[in-house]
């Protein structure tokens, strides 16, 4: 959004990584825990609880308070009218189904911020992939997101979790939560991870890089790196094994003022869909898929 890769209008107040505390409460919040004083953190996108996506769990896809888009988020580019947090006062809708009260103290307040955003943009795309324990996972990105993802990962039992990106600092961090860091500047992060298992590929995959994804190599000789806003969602079809599942808590955008071409500006990028459906990969596992059906009977 700060470089123009959205259409954010002139004058949007950014952030949607909120915590704060109470100064007032509306006369429409019925919830006792809202009360003033109260602090609370906000989640990044929210929900008016009412919709059918409510009743079956999709939060992030609420079809009421943005209408003709499914979602809402604070100071967010097409996400509704909603004022940021970088600001001095924050309004906060449908408080009562959406922030989460946190104990009185500061003692854990800066564990508590990573759960505005941070923290369940990974662990979401670790739900969604259902990674179970003794599983393999690829995690495309080590930025914040994509550590937490693999982090996520590790922490549900998965027996080998492949963080790839290609900065030194990020990927130490990645060894250090218990992922095997792939530098993608060294070889292709798809044959280096199947070598590593014996020409096979992952059970499950994440993309936490998205549209602003880049090509190896150039960034080594001092230059920048050629943008390539589909190569990390084929680098994952060809790494997930058949019938395996793969998500993409990473951001792609259907309109791209500074897309690399006429197609990715508008949001149009070229996958091998082919090869996804002869695999036939999913971007739901099979549990959460019957039990939406069952919901929704």
């Amino acid at each position: 959004m700060y470089e123009g890769r959205t259409a954010a209008e002139p004058g949007i107040v950014f952030g949607h990584e909120n915590m704060g505390v109470i100064e007032e409460v509306g006369s429409a919040v019925i919830e006792p825990a809202a009360s003033a004083a109260t602090a609370l953190c906000c989640p990044s996108t929210w929900h008016a609880g009412s919709a059918r996506t409510a009743w079956v769990g999709l939060l992030g896809f609420c079809t009421t308070v943005n209408p003709g888009f499914a979602g809402g988020a604070y100071g967010y580019v097409a996400m509704g009218p909603w004022v940021g947090g970088q600001a001095e006062y924050l309004q906060v809708p449908f408080v009562d189904f959406n922030a989460l009260p946190l104990p009185a103290g500061d003692e854990h307040e800066a564990d508590f911020s990573l759960l505005a955003d941070i923290f369940p943009t990974g662990y979401h795309g670790a739900e969604l992939a259902g990674v179970r324990p003794g599983e393999s996972v690829a995690v495309f990105g080590a930025g914040p997101v994509g550590l937490m993802a693999a982090y996520s990962c590790v922490i549900r039992g998965a027996a080998e979790v492949y963080s790839v990106d290609h900065v030194k600092e990020r990927l130490d961090k990645a060894e250090q939560i218990g992922a095997i860091p792939i530098n993608y500047d060294e070889a292709d992060p798809v044959e280096q991870i199947k070598s590593r298992r014996n020409g096979e590929g992952t059970d499950k995959g994440i993309d936490a890089v998205g549209y602003q994804a880049t090509s190896a190599g150039s960034s080594a000789a001092g230059g920048e790196q050629d943008e390539v806003p589909n190569i990390v969602l084929n680098q994952l079809i060809d790494v997930v094994s058949p019938t395996g599942a793969l998500r993409i808590p990473g951001l792609y955008v259907p309109a791209d003022p500074g897309g690399v071409d006429a197609q990715a500006a508008k949001g149009a990028l070229l996958i091998n869909f082919g090869k996804l459906f002869e695999k036939g990969l999913r971007f739901e596992p099979p549990v959460q898929r019957q039990e939406l059906q069952r919901l929704l009977a």
